[in-house]
């Protein structure tokens, strides 16, 4: 059988990849990736690109070691990575546009969020709502909720299909190369880097909502000129 199905990766079974004690959930991940190959990382990063908090990053640099242990293909390992980031995506945005916003726009003024305030909020997204996908795939909490977060604050389509198309490429290829030539020690080196992205993506966001709560008029000005009149009611609203 091809690599990635459970008859030829039995020869994963014996590759060497220490887990950490205390560490069920990882060590549960690498003997899926190890039983099921190919399937096993695209089901985990497909359903963390969706909004599934799992360790999709994890199960990408698994199949990576295992493909530089040459029980599988380390093409197969970054195509179905990226692959599955880009589909798992579109489906998170699907929910966020069809589920996520006319929620919003039903019950937003229970969380005493009103129309200007989601105006507010799909203009930063049309201004940086490419740059937010694509650098959000390397964060692993913006990873899970990014391309929700785009669907409910109406980022188009193209737009969102080119840069989640471009972060989850440019993603499987970083990761999947560095698990293959540097093994286990490339998880080592990007832990501390996801760690220092996760807390520059909180100190940022912590920044823009003091921004906004600052100079709310003056962007609910400049909301309403980009995107004059009502917001399109969602069907049934």
């Amino acid at each position: 059988m091809r690599a990635g199905f459970p008859g030829r990766a039995r020869r994963a079974k014996s590759a060497k990849r220490p887990v950490k004690e205390g560490a069920p959930l990882l060590e549960t991940l690498h003997n899926l990736v190890s039983h099921y190959g190919y399937f096993a990382v695209f089901l985990v990063v497909a359903l963390e690109s969706a909004g599934v908090p799992l360790p999709g990053e994890t199960a990408l640099l698994s199949a990576a070691v295992f493909a530089g242990q040459g029980t599988l293909n380390i093409e197969g390992v970054i195509a179905t990575a990226a692959a599955a980031a880009i589909l798992g995506d579109n489906c998170g945005y699907w929910v966020g546009r069809e589920f996520g916003f006319p929620l919003l726009y039903r019950y937003g003024h229970v969380l005493r969020i009103d129309e200007g305030k989601l105006k507010v909020a799909q203009y930063l997204f049309l201004k940086h709502g490419g740059t937010i996908v694509f650098f959000g795939r390397f964060v692993a909490i913006l990873r899970t909720f990014a391309a929700f977060l785009s669907g409910v604050n109406r980022l188009t389509w193209p737009r969102f299909l080119f840069f989640n198309a471009l972060g989850g490429i440019v993603w499987a290829t970083i990761f999947g190369l560095g698990g293959y030539f540097l093994g286990v020690a490339f998880e080592t080196y990007a832990r501390p880097v996801g760690i220092g992205a996760l807390v520059c993506a909180v100190i940022g966001a912590f920044a823009a909502s003091r921004f906004i709560a600052h100079h709310a008029e003056a962007l609910r000005d400049e909301a309403e000129k980009a995107l004059p009149g009502p917001l399109l009611k969602p069907r049934g609203a």
